[in-house]
């Protein structure tokens, strides 16, 4: 049994859980370096929080619950880390006008704008930057097929906005317009 703000029960139970609590983070992350500093974390939570401990519930599994915790986090953070290393190395051209100022009072990106927040991107990303399906997929981390599945209801909702003679845009080369006519 376990007291709430007792320093020496907590003392043991560092020492009775720290090895588990490694050995889970671990086998989540599958880096010892970012396992080691997630458990050590999630002492230091547990710590701070250990006045209010609820001796009813079991210790281990508290502890257990903060370290997981505390991986989901880190692999959250690692994830957003990967995308914008990929942006910073994808970079943005220096000496080419910004596609966006090109089309800014143009209809596509008044339709553009009644479309749903995640179409729109992944038709922008596409069409206007030139991206690759793959480097969409990592930038907006879904699936290549779920750009697919948005690229292709982002050119049915623009055709039903912008009427039939629109056309689909046939261009995917960063920085071109696509007008009315779907001509570059």
């Amino acid at each position: 049994m376990y007291r709430p703000g007792n320093r020496e029960d907590f003392d043991r139970l560092y020492e009775a859980t720290y090895p588990k609590l490694l050995r889970t983070v671990y086998a989540v992350l599958g880096d010892h370096a970012a396992a080691e500093d997630c458990v050590q974390d999630a002492f230091v939570r547990a710590y701070q929080a250990w006045p209010r401990f609820r001796p009813e519930r079991p210790a281990e599994a508290w502890l257990h619950q903060i370290a997981i915790n505390g991986a989901i986090s880190y692999r959250r953070k690692q994830r957003l880390r990967q995308v914008g290393e990929l942006l910073r190395r994808l970079g943005r051209p220096h000496d080419e006008a910004d596609p966006a100022d090109t089309v800014i009072a143009g209809e596509v990106v008044a339709a553009l704008s009644l479309l749903p927040v995640k179409l729109a991107a992944a038709f922008v990303l596409r069409y206007y930057h030139g991206y690759s399906n793959r480097e969409i997929a990592a930038t907006m981390g879904v699936s290549e097929r779920m750009v697919g599945l948005r690229l292709a209801q982002a050119r049915e909702r623009l055709v039903r906005l912008l009427g039939p003679g629109w056309g689909l845009p046939v261009s995917s080369s960063p920085g071109v317009p696509i007008t009315k006519s779907g001509d570059a």
